[in-house]
């Protein structure tokens, strides 16, 4: 699925800061000594100052398996990744990288499972293992290996809790992270007369009404101009709402297609798509301007916002090149708009975290690089920042929505786990996020969209709430 396919690299974009090392990486583990060549001396002896903050402890089995589409251990030219420095240097651990691709890497999870050579641990990231994962016994719980309430973890006990299904925690969440940021060009905005979101959002006046109007106003068909463009502009737009379309509630699914907010956001989504502000990708073989790259039109000034993860934009100037001219001060980003009505930015929310596998052979092992993930990780996220800077050539403007947007994000996260549950919940709730701003015919109201939708999906929930597994199956 290209939106899913799409969420997925940008877990991979920036990988300090989301604790991955590498995407699609390759295989061979580079050794310590050039792998600390990647930070400058101060920031190693941060990372070693954090590392002397853990547990002192020999490890029985200093190997974890990590079972996923990319390696986990950085590979060439890319940068390390401080948690599991401190995991190799601290307590001689390794990670040994157990090859698939995206579309097989459940279908190989369960063989290995079932064949009893289960790898330690597997990606939360991409949201869509979770709470399937737990309802096909793919994952065990972590509570177990790793206490939750210590000193460490109860830093970030909001986000493990909210993968908690059939009363136990599946989830080992580092942190929570956006899914995506509301982008543009500001040279647009200047040459269109347009108060800057930015500023709009430090004033807190950058309201759905106002987003709105801005879409409506520059929106000329005939120019090729068009407020909006993307693949999740729908799903980002709904949870600004505050309630997610599938949500998790006392550790069941839930469908929440007929919640009041809901309906209230989706109302406004549709009024504003029947005046034709997103491009139409039904033209387009459903890919976005031009050949799909994300950001295409916003550089060319011809498209006003693309909501997108912060992975688009966070990446060097010539791979950056599509939303504007970083150097020159253009790309910008603020978080999605709140209902007027509302005094609160809600965040469609990930999760930078990790499940571990069924019958996994070394919980200690993977229970200690956690730890070291999470104790490295808001230092991860200042080196990152530099990186955005030195290498990205992001200005002070940028470092500073995004802390702010991790800071909402952290306070008010809104987690859909509808491509966590099966195939077909997922396919389904693909037409049914566009339904009210679907391009290329006319839009559903979302009365009929529930109507039409909601006797199915509730029956796909309760399908999956009545069926949690014991034992591991391969679909």
């Amino acid at each position: 699925m290209k939106m899913t396919k799409r969420i997925l690299a940008g877990v991979c974009a920036l990988t300090l800061c989301s604790g991955l090392a590498a995407c699609g990486g390759k295989n061979g583990k580079k050794d310590g000594a050039a792998q600390q060549a990647n930070m400058n001396d101060d920031q190693v002896a941060r990372i070693e100052a954090i590392a002397d903050s853990l547990p002192d402890k020999q490890l029985a089995n200093t190997e974890v398996k990590w079972l996923a589409h990319y390696d986990f251990n950085p590979g060439d030219g890319q940068a390390e990744n401080p948690g599991l420095h401190i995991f190799q240097t601290k307590y001689g651990g390794s990670v040994k990288y157990i090859s698939s691709t995206w579309d097989n890497r459940y279908t190989d999870l369960a063989k290995y499972v079932m064949a009893s050579d289960s790898p330690d641990f597997f990606p939360a990231s991409d949201m869509d293992g979770f709470p399937k994962g737990a309802i096909k016994a793919m994952f065990e719980p972590i509570d177990d290996y790793i206490d939750l309430d210590s000193d460490l973890w109860s830093q970030v006990k909001n986000s493990n809790d909210q993968f908690i299904f059939n009363g136990s925690h599946y989830v080992a969440a580092i942190k929570s992270a956006p899914n995506f940021v509301c982008v543009y060009n500001k040279k647009t905005m200047e040459d269109n007369g347009f108060d800057d979101p930015a500023e709009l959002y430090w004033n807190d006046q950058w309201t759905f009404s106002k987003f709105s109007e801005m879409c409506i106003s520059f929106t000329d068909a005939d120019a090729d101009k068009y407020g909006l463009d993307g693949y999740w502009y729908g799903k980002a737009l709904n949870d600004t709402c505050g309630t997610p379309l599938i949500g998790l509630e006392n550790g069941k699914l839930v469908n929440n297609m007929d919640k009041p907010e809901i309906e209230k956001v989706q109302n406004l989504m549709y009024d504003l798509q029947k005046n034709n502000v997103v491009f139409d990708r039904s033209s387009n073989g459903w890919d976005t301007r031009g050949n799909g790259e994300t950001g295409n039109g916003l550089g060319s000034y011809l498209t006003l916002f693309i909501p997108v993860g912060l992975w688009g934009i966070e990446n060097t100037p010539e791979n950056t090149a599509l939303f504007g001219d970083v150097d020159a001060g253009e790309i910008m980003f603020v978080p999605m708009p709140r209902l007027d009505d509302s005094d609160t930015y809600y965040v469609s929310a990930r999760i930078e975290g990790y499940f571990l596998c069924k019958g996994a052979p070394n919980p200690e092992g993977f229970a200690t690089l956690m730890d070291c993930l999470l104790a490295a990780d808001k230092e991860a996220s200042e080196i990152g920042e530099e990186q955005l800077v030195e290498v990205d050539h992001w200005n002070d403007e940028m470092i500073e929505m995004r802390r702010e947007v991790y800071r909402l994000v952290e306070e008010h996260p809104v987690y859909d786990f509808e491509y966590g549950v099966s195939a077909e919940l997922s396919q389904n709730m693909d037409t049914v996020n566009q339904a009210t701003m679907i391009t290329g015919g006319d839009p559903s109201t979302w009365t009929s969209t529930v109507q039409e939708w909601k006797g199915t999906i509730d029956y796909l929930i309760k399908e999956a709430n009545d069926n949690i597994q014991t034992e591991p199956t391969a679909d």
